[in-house]
C-alpha cells in the first residue's frame, strides 16, 4: 500500500488506522512495513507529534 505523500493526508490516514485497527504505532508499522522513525520524523516536520497514551498523532 502506498502512503499519502501530503503530510496532512498522511496524518489523517495514520490516525484512522491507529484508531480503527492498531493498538500501537509499533503494531501499525510492523504490519504495514513502515519505518517507525521515518514516519515519526515525517509527521514531526509537519508539526505533528505521537502520543502513545492516546495512540494518535496530534
Amino acid at each position: 500500500m502506498e502512503l499519502p505523500q501530503d503530510p496532512n493526508m498522511l496524518f489523517s490516514f495514520i490516525n484512522m488506522k491507529l484508531r480503527d485497527y492498531y493498538p500501537s504505532l509499533e503494531a501499525l508499522c510492523d504490519d504495514m512495513h513502515i519505518d517507525k522513525e521515518w514516519l515519526i520524523e515525517k509527521l514531526k516536520a509537519a508539526g505533528f507529534e505521537y502520543n502513545s497514551e492516546q495512540n494518535k498523532f496530534w
